[in-house]
């Protein structure tokens, strides 16, 4: 299957200049979706991950059908103010502003084997950031995976800790 068949290109958006990769209709087709999810749950089947991150919206949507491919436990890093337990929080900045991003204090034990997933990496501020709550909490990163990365936007030489897995690469 052609998953970028299932990718619409908005340009200019959120602001002038951006193309925005918009990975909606790809959720949206059943078929699509689920050869998605299973192609990258069989990038992970031998690598006993503990528990999947995923980042706040779409990462929620592929790493909770991952996590549940996977039988593994699901961790959502929110933006601020959204989870209502204790939490640690990591600013970072973004293409185009500062944002923050938080989990809870207990979501990952020391030395669990974490999984982050993002349904697209761009410039890696945000998966950074997920990666830095994550050991801060005393997670092992063993992998990254995304629906789709931006080469030209080099996101991937700003992860450390694990490979990166992703199924298109744009």
């Amino acid at each position: 299957m052609n998953l970028r068949d299932f990718i619409r290109d908005i340009p200019d958006f959120p602001q002038k200049g951006i193309m925005f990769r918009d990975l909606t209709p790809l959720m949206g087709d059943a078929d699509a979706f689920a050869f998605a999810v299973d192609e990258l749950a069989k990038q992970f089947r031998t690598d006993r991950i503990d528990k999947i991150v995923g980042v706040e919206a779409r990462g929620f949507i592929i790493g909770a059908a991952l996590a549940y491919a996977l039988h593994v436990g699901f961790v959502p890093a929110r933006k601020p103010g959204k989870l209502p337990y204790k939490s640690v929080r990591k600013e970072y900045e973004l293409e185009y502003g500062v944002s923050i991003l938080e989990m809870h204090e207990d979501a990952i034990k020391p030395g669990e084997r974490v999984l982050i997933v993002d349904d697209l990496l761009a410039t890696g501020g945000t998966i950074s950031a997920t990666a830095d709550l994550v050991q801060s909490l005393g997670g092992d990163i063993v992998a990254y995976a995304f629906l789709v990365t931006l080469k030209d936007l080099a996101g991937a030489s700003k992860l450390s800790g694990g490979r990166v897995v992703s199924l298109l690469d744009l």
